[in-house]
Parts: structure tokens; C-alpha cells; sequence
């Protein structure tokens, strides 16, 4: 079983209909997982159902050999979750540095060390530590937030739309530091849009329509599928 799994989840928001269907998703340690597929196929939505904010009324949510289909997204924190949500995921009227101390906030240790790692990753930040993040451009302040996601020491980073508004070149980097976190241990499950560059750098792929698993592969074996690549990847 993967280290981070949530496995046939079925659910939605609330009383309405739901969105997925039997739907599994998930990721090893020092792997990048990449969930990917046309608008409104139920993405974004299977990795807040594998966060616990959205409820899923069949199927579990597995860590580390443990059951947290019913922890709270706080909860999912502490044993070591982190979440970069697509929008609104800086605090713009503080620093880069503030930004950074806010995303250690369940520690009670010593954060320095972390955030030395975080600036080595992206020394633009160290360049701008001192600046409002709300002055950024978007592709900085997606480092800030993955860069405060990172100050927990997460053991399964989730990144919903990453590259989303950013441009190619900003992507690449993105990608590439991606790759990094991913080499130190770090499990990474992200949604993205841009699938074809996704499935480039990922181990593993997840082809979601409508809520369901249509493909899942190795990201190679989804780049070379042709069926793949007529339906999803623009030939």
C-alpha cells in the first residue's frame, strides 16, 4: 500500500451529487504523483477529499499504515501533511519571512535550519525576505507557498494547480524545484492542468474524468499511451 492513499472514495460537498466516483489516488515516499485530466473531471476535489475537506461517505484515507479518513485537515497537519492550496495561499501584507514563520506554526522547535533550506531552494526569497508578499509576481509567490508548506516538515506535500497562471519558463523552475523537495524523501501529489509537462517529471499518473480513475500508470507509460495523448495530452 502507498504510503499516502485514498483509496475508492466516493463523496462530494455536501447533500448534492457526488463528484467522485469510487475514486483512488496516491503517493510513496520520495515520489511525485500527478493527478491530472479535463476541467470539472473532480481533481482539485479528490485531493481536498484526500485532506479531509470534503467528506467522503465510502472508501479511507491511509498514512503511513494509519486510517485518518476521519481527522480534520489540522489534524492531517500534525502527522505531517502540508497543502498549498491554488489561490489564496499567501498572506500578501507580511513579509516572505513572515510568511515562512506562519508555516511553522505547529512547531515548537527551532525553525532557522528550515528556513535556510527554504532560501537555498528558492533564493529569490532570500533576495525578498524582507519584502510584503503581496509584491511578488505570481511565480514567487507560489514559492513563497509551497516555501511555507515546507517549514512543517511535511512527509507528504500536496500541491492543487501549482503552475496555474505562471508562465512556461516560471513553470520549468517550479517543476524542477518540485523534483528537488521530491529527492530529499518528501512524498508529492499534485493537480495540474498543464498534464503533458506534469506527467513529464512524474513517477506515477492518475487520468481522472467525471471522478473516476480512467488511467493510471507510470508517467512515461501515460506520455507514450496514444490513446492518452489524443484524449487528454493534445495528440
Amino acid at each position: 500500500m502507498a504510503f499516502l492513499i485514498g483509496e475508492n472514495m466516493t463523496g462530494g460537498y455536501g447533500k448534492g451529487a457526488d463528484i467522485l466516483h469510487d475514486c483512488t489516488i496516491g503517493v510513496e515516499k520520495g515520489e511525485i504523483a500527478v493527478v491530472v485530466g479535463p476541467n470539472g473531471a473532480g481533481k482539485s476535489t479528490a485531493m481536498k477529499a484526500v485532506f479531509g475537506m470534503l467528506n467522503i461517505h465510502t472508501g479511507r484515507v491511509m498514512m503511513d499504515g494509519e486510517d485518518i479518513t476521519l481527522l480534520s485537515p489540522q489534524a492531517r497537519v500534525q502527522k505531517g501533511m502540508g497543502f498549498v492550496p491554488q489561490t489564496s495561499n499567501v498572506f500578501t501584507t507580511m513579509s516572505v519571512e513572515e510568511n515562512l514563520e506562519m508555516g511553522a506554526f505547529i512547531r515548537d522547535d527551532e525553525i532557522q535550519g528550515t528556513m535556510e533550506q527554504v532560501f537555498e531552494l528558492f533564493p529569490i526569497l532570500k533576495e525578498k525576505r524582507k519584502q510584503p508578499a503581496g509584491e511578488l509576481s505570481g511565480g514567487q509567490r507560489q514559492q513563497v507557498a509551497v516555501g511555507r508548506a515546507l517549514m512543517t516538515q511535511p512527509k507528504v506535500l500536496m500541491l492543487d494547480e501549482p503552475t496555474a497562471g505562471v508562465s512556461p519558463i516560471v513553470m520549468d523552475e517550479l517543476f524542477d524545484r518540485i523534483i528537488e523537495i521530491a529527492k530529499t524523501g518528501i512524498a508529492i501529489l499534485m493537480v495540474e492542468q498543464n498534464a503533458k509537462q506534469a506527467l513529464n517529471i512524474a513517477d506515477k499518473g492518475y487520468v481522472l474524468v467525471q471522478g473516476k480513475n480512467r488511467y493510471t500508470d507510470t508517467g512515461a507509460a501515460l506520455m507514450a499511451d496514444p490513446e492518452v495523448r489524443k484524449a487528454f495530452l493534445g495528440g
